[in-house]
């Protein structure tokens, strides 16, 4: 009967109620009474995550032997109840049942997953008493344990006592210098392994330590290796290849990696795919592929949605609404990360979709520091500052701890409203919080001190930091020298950049050009614009061409702007024309300036800056009929010019307003003292205007 009562069990795993039936029937025919078949019901109740039936089953059995005490030992630590396995571990060694090496084993896995080093040092010393050390499969397991409890030196003394190592001691090695991200040695010791014990447990740990363009040679010495002894099948292995290709910014081999997989692909396949494109911001590749995911019925995931909301901006805002229905569809609204990427997502939307975003986090139930993050950079980014200081206030008041994006993303919108005594307010909470020597709150301290025209403040922020080579920090320094048109200071401070080995990115050279054109160094601006792609291997976005037009602009040279417009390898976006469009109505080219007019309004048609900046320059112009038809096409197509807002600190809090602004509680008293101010500025001209006359009939009369 018991091969009849095995092949039951078998076709009973995942189904309780045949599990029950097959338990019930063990119990009829006396069955249960013998060890081997308890166990085995004890094993497929394990197997189903029926953890509290199999207990009570083993409390009930009269017999135990190893095997009853090892299958519950596994199930504790399989379902993360190290403290209960202890328990039981401790209780088998007091009945009298022996501990072997499975039990120590299962043991250990718990540990190492648990990273309870305290818990994995008491059982070495019982695995040493029972003389363990050297079977292979105790001692892989504590090579293991110490390796995810990042004490790796541990971890190659248990190797060392292994007699005979196999490709679980070696992987578990070479695992735990991966995790402390140890890349001489772990591949110092991929170099001693033979190469018949390799395997996908191998390659795969080790090719996420190659996620830098600097390892692209070892990435693909590597790949080779994989391709010699055949595993270019492995999913694990495809998988870890497409995610370090696409890291190391080879997107193509990245590409050609996971069209080779064919029909092994599983989702992680598809997320690592697409989130390379997404980190690479090859956009149109990404939405392309989760469009086919969808097509093909690919099963999508959580980490699918966090991906390709990543990378929804502002033209994309019909594509990601679509994506919130399926995410609405798919019931993953309430899941914290993809709330959060839906969030963020909105926020780079249009300043009216920043409702929907704070909609968002009002409805998420388990905000996470991200959440609030991610509003705060958006009310700072995209809504009034203001309202960035007040959320702020709000997020200090919750039970959520502040970490150094809160106070950079605040301390921006400080240096947005130039109110220097709130700034130093929060600056004196970062310090509180040891958090000024962070490269974002020292990057947002240099700029809101730059801002308020306090620029020792800033230099002496930036001196705090200046030696951890913060790209971030050196990028805010030349940007407030350059606010403060100390051009020069800001190339000196680009060329020890260089000098000093500290990494240039994009930022750098809009600072560096922003620098060039508020103090009219041109000829240094050109030749940094034109150096960055053959010398320093960075591509010039719009924003620098923009930088480099307003450079030309100030400088009165509109014709050579024109010029470095037409010459550029992409087509202008509505950033270029518009600066292009203000340095044609300093120089009062207004042909030229209609023409670049016309162009922006076909781009943007209810954008309410070119119809004004053309008025403005009619009026300078006095070209009076041109102004009113201006005026009319605006009034036509329901176009309203977004009012300026002025603010002022007063006790600490921010008031906003603007022209005729009437929502203050105190406008009537404001209005009264404006009116009192302007009777006695016009009682004071008229004065000084009686005394300029007496003095020239004093001198006329002389």
């Amino acid at each position: 009967m018991k091969p009849f009562l095995a092949s039951l069990l078998e076709s009973s795993l995942h189904s309780f109620p045949k599990l029950s039936s097959t338990h019930c029937h063990a119990i009829k025919h006396g069955f249960i009474s013998d060890v081997y078949v308890s166990n085995r019901v004890l094993d497929s109740y394990i197997k189903s995550g029926l953890l509290c039936h199999a207990h009570k089953l083993f409390d009930e059995m009269p017999h135990r032997d190893t095997v009853s005490w090892n299958t519950m030992i596994s199930g504790y630590t399989s379902f993360g109840k190290l403290d209960d396995a202890w328990r039981l571990f401790k209780a088998m060694r007091r009945s009298g049942s022996d501990a072997d090496g499975y039990s120590f084993s299962r043991l250990l896995k718990g540990v190492a997953s648990a990273k309870r080093f305290d818990l994995g040092e008491q059982v070495h010393s019982l695995v040493i008493k029972g003389g363990y050390e050297c079977n292979v499969y105790v001692g892989s397991a504590l090579v293991d344990m110490y390796a995810k409890c990042e004490r790796c030196e541990d971890a190659i003394e248990a190797f060392r006592e292994v007699s005979e190592p196999n490709s679980v001691s070696w992987n578990a090695l070479i695992g735990g210098f991966v995790q402390v991200r140890d890349v001489e040695t772990a591949f110092w010791l991929f170099g001693c392994m033979e190469v018949k014990m390799m395997d996908d447990g191998t390659f795969a740990p080790l090719l996420t330590l190659l996620d830098d363009p600097m390892l692209c040679s070892l990435l693909k010495g590597v790949h080779g290796k994989v391709l010699k002894l055949g595993l270019e099948k492995e999913i694990t292995i495809c998988n870890a290849m497409v995610s370090s290709y696409a890291d190391c910014g080879l997107v193509s081999d990245a590409k050609r990696v996971f069209d080779g997989v064919g029909g092994l692909k599983d989702l992680i396949t598809w997320n690592s795919m697409l989130a390379g494109f997404s980190k690479l911001e090859q956009k149109e590749s990404a939405f392309e592929m989760f469009i086919e995911m969808q097509r093909t019925r690919i099963e999508t995931d959580v980490y699918t949605y966090t991906s390709i909301l990543s990378i929804c901006e502002e033209e994309h805002q019909v594509f990601g609404q679509s994506l919130h229905c399926l995410v609405i569809k798919k019931g993953l609204e309430q899941v914290t990360s993809v709330s959060n990427a839906l969030i963020s997502m909105y926020i780079q939307f249009p300043a009216c979709a920043l409702n929907d975003a704070l909609s968002l986090f009002e409805a998420l139930e388990a905000k996470d520091l991200v959440s609030w993050n991610s509003v705060l950079t958006g009310l700072s980014q995209k809504g009034p500052s203001e309202d960035a200081v007040k959320f702020f206030s709000y997020l200090r008041s919750s039970n959520v701890e502040v970490d150094d994006y809160a106070f950079s993303a605040v301390l921006r919108s400080c240096s947005d409203l130039a109110t220097l005594q709130l700034g130093q307010q929060v600056h004196a909470l970062a310090t509180k919080s040891s958090f000024e020597s962070n490269e974002f709150v020292a990057s947002s301290l240099i700029l809101l001190y730059s801002k308020c025209g306090v620029i020792e403040n800033a230099k002496r922020c930036f001196e705090q930091i200046c030696s951890t080579r913060s790209t971030v920090a050196w990028n805010a320094m030349i940007l407030g020298y350059a606010q403060h048109g100390s051009g020069q200071v800001s190339l000196s401070l680009f060329s020890q950049m260089c000098n000093q080995s500290v990494k240039l990115d994009h930022v750098t050279f809009t600072a560096v050009l922003t620098a060039c054109s508020h103090s009219g160094l041109v000829q240094e601006g050109l030749e940094l614009l034109h150096s960055m792609e053959p010398v320093y291997k960075i591509q010039p976005r719009m924003e620098h061409y923009a930088a480099a037009v307003d450079l030309l602009g100030r400088a009165g040279l509109v014709n050579k702007a024109k010029e470095l417009i037409e010459s550029m390898p992409l087509s202008p976006n509505p950033m270029v024309l518009k600066t292009f469009l203000g340095a044609c109505r300093a120089c009062g080219e207004i042909e030229m300036a209609t023409q670049v007019a016309n162009h922006l309004l076909e781009m943007e048609p209810d954008d309410h800056f070119t119809y004004v900046s053309l008025s403005h320059m009619y009026s300078d112009a006095k070209k009076w009929e041109e102004k009113a038809s201006v005026k009319k096409v605006m009034k036509e197509r329901g176009v309203k010019k977004v009012p300026g807002w002025s603010w002022i600190e007063i006790r600490n809090e921010v008031c906003a307003f603007n022209a005729e602004d009437r929502s203050h509680p105190l406008c009537e008293e404001i209005y009264l003292m404006i009116e009192d101010l302007t009777h006695e500025m016009k009682w004071l001209e008229t004065d000084n205007e009686f005394d300029y006359q007496a003095s020239l009939l004093d001198v006329n009369h002389s």
